[in-house]
């Protein structure tokens, strides 16, 4: 591990408390990175903050340390149901890290309690573990908190708890931002008391940062760390042991090249990142087939309860580096990053340079690769569950390259969908949107009839099959012809849906309802009857006999809303 240390612990103007020091004992942290050295004076002398420093630089410590602090110097004792703390992080899985951290100080320190509150599980746990043992001090994600708030109804009334809050923690606030956040952090901080000391951390300085600064923070005292030896006039955004390559090779070439590599580094841990979730799942299932005598997990933002276990099971393997830009080269380590791109996209490379000061490497393709698709089409012939993955991952990456946020370079008009199709192993073309209209020679498709491919588990076979025997008695009824159904594509449904959930939610947050999604057809039902009502073609005993569900006087009076509202 490089030296990237500035002073010992004792070395601050402020005493650390011997709990904590006997802490960093434990954890083998014998001096500080820069960002904790610049950041713990201030926090801890009650100042805000707003830190930028390259990730992996040691920012968790950085405020976990003031926390404490501040929390044993206050005059009078925290309750059990009262929070001094707050520590807001944009996924589940920096949300465990952080609270394992802490853990590690606070067993030191019994009389305070800690509490993670994450998506993947029922609120109701949450809301029943907080009434039980409290939370002191609360890691948590966005989402999780901001449904806690509104949880009085189940006997939790957390806006009354955070009352006593001393500190607010942002961590990774750009991405905070960049995952759609914005309105939930505003909602919950909303609900925190203005006195208090915020500290906000971020790898990036932007605009969006800039505002939630000028919103959340009091005055605050601006600090950005670099690293020992970067001149002054560079501002690289990655660690400077981090290793960033590129690979430039075809779309058809990239399966191939990814396996040669994690097979030559059998030892190493890796994490593999694809641009959607059912390429994690695709991919995810031939590695696993692929690579033998290596554990291979597959996570994903869509899984629930099944992805915070595979999370601590990832970590608890041992490994010497991780492959991915910001989750490598961790305080002073040293970690590579490769990334694969297509001949087109290589002024990607430029740009991460340039705009986003990252500079790379080019590691050339590897010679003498294993050509490995017929395998993987090999395996979709045999399982139908893998066929169908494999067409699902195919149109999620067009659509995902079609919304790239850099789509000058990533532009969806100049992919070779046949060499797409070949990656992917691909046994036809799927039918969507982006295909229409065009040919594409340089594809050849099987000549086996899909629809036989059968599901290697049984029942989901037995279930596929009772769906094609209902499917061949309708048709039957109709004379020999096929019942006709418009089906859209996969992708428009998926498109509309995300659309209708999105459309939805900001309804709830602007009205501020408890109506459930469910409930959002009879409250249309109630409007359109009041409309009646009001036309005088029903009478107010039909309208309220007419009613739909249980809350029909909650319904009544939003119904009343909507309409005054136009």
């Amino acid at each position: 591990m490089e030296a990237v240390t500035e002073g010992s612990w004792e070395s601050l103007p402020v005493a650390l408390s011997p709990g904590v020091l006997q802490a960093l004992r434990e954890l083998g942290f014998a001096r500080m990175t820069p960002v904790q050295s610049a950041t713990i004076p201030l926090f801890m002398n009650n100042k805000d903050v707003a830190a930028e420093a390259v990730t992996g630089s040691g920012k968790t410590l950085a405020f976990v340390i003031p926390i404490l602090e501040i929390l044993l110097r206050r005059e009078e004792k925290l309750k059990k149901m009262q929070v001094g703390a707050v520590i807001i992080t944009p996924t589940r899985e920096l949300a465990i890290q952080i609270d394992e951290v802490l853990s590690h100080f606070t067993k030191h320190f019994p009389r305070f309690s800690q509490i993670l509150l994450i998506g993947g599980r029922n609120p109701m746990e949450d809301v029943e573990k907080f009434k039980e043992h409290g939370g002191n001090i609360i890691v948590a994600t966005p989402g999780r908190l901001e449904d806690l708030f509104r949880r009085k109804a189940d006997g939790l009334d957390l806006a009354s708890c955070v009352k006593s809050l001393d500190v607010l923690v942002l961590d990774e606030a750009d991405r905070l931002l960049d995952m759609g956040f914005e309105a939930s952090l505003n909602a919950i901080l909303d609900f925190l008391p203005k006195q208090r000391r915020t500290g906000l951390f971020s790898a990036t300085q932007t605009q969006e940062v800039e505002n939630l600064v000028r919103a959340g923070l009091r005055n605050p005292v601006r600090i950005s760390v670099k690293e020992k030896g970067m001149a002054a006039s560079n501002t690289q955004k990655t660690p400077t042991r981090l290793e960033n390559y590129y690979m430039i090779c075809k779309a058809d070439e990239k399966f191939n090249q990814l396996v040669h590599f994690l097979r030559q580094h059998k030892q190493e841990k890796h994490l593999v990142f694809f641009s959607t979730c059912a390429c994690v799942e695709y991919y995810g299932k031939a590695l696993e087939s692929l690579i033998k005598q290596v554990k291979i997990m597959s996570i994903h933002g869509k899984m629930k309860h099944k992805r915070n276990k595979i999370f601590t099971e990832f970590r608890k393997l041992p490994g010497a580096f991780v492959h991915r830009c910001g989750r490598t080269a961790r305080i002073g380590n040293v970690g590579s990053a490769l990334v694969f791109l297509l001949p087109m996209e290589e002024s990607y490379v430029n740009f991460l340079s340039i705009n986003q000061k990252c500079p790379m490497q080019e590691m050339k393709p590897q010679t003498n690769v294993l050509d490995l698709l017929p395998k993987l089409k090999s395996m979709a012939l045999a399982d139908r569950a893998v066929f169908e993955k494999g067409m699902k991952a195919f149109v999620s990456y067009v659509q995902a390259y079609a919304k790239h946020e850099c789509n000058l370079i990533f532009r969806i008009k100049d992919l070779d969908f046949a060499s797409l199709a070949k990656g992917f192993a691909l046994l036809k073309m799927p039918k969507m949107p982006e295909l229409r209209g065009k040919c594409f020679p340089d594809f050849t498709p099987v000549t086996v009839n899909t629809d036989s491919i059968s599901f290697k588990d049984k029942n989901r076979e037995k279930q596929r099959q009772k769906q094609l025997e209902q499917q061949r008695k309708e048709k039957q009824e109709n004379g020999g012809k096929k019942k006709f159904i418009k089906n859209k594509a996969w992708s428009k449904q998926k498109a509309k849906k995300e659309k209708k959930k999105k459309i939805t939610a900001k309804r709830k947050r602007e009205e501020g309802s408890d109506i459930e999604d469910e409930d959002m057809e009879e409250l249309l039902n109630d409007t359109r009857l009041l409309k009646r009502l009001k036309k005088g073609k029903i009478s107010e005993e039909e309208f309220e006999k007419r009613l739909t569900g249980s809350q029909s006087r909650l319904k009544v009076e939003a119904v009343a809303e909507l309409e005054s509202e136009g």
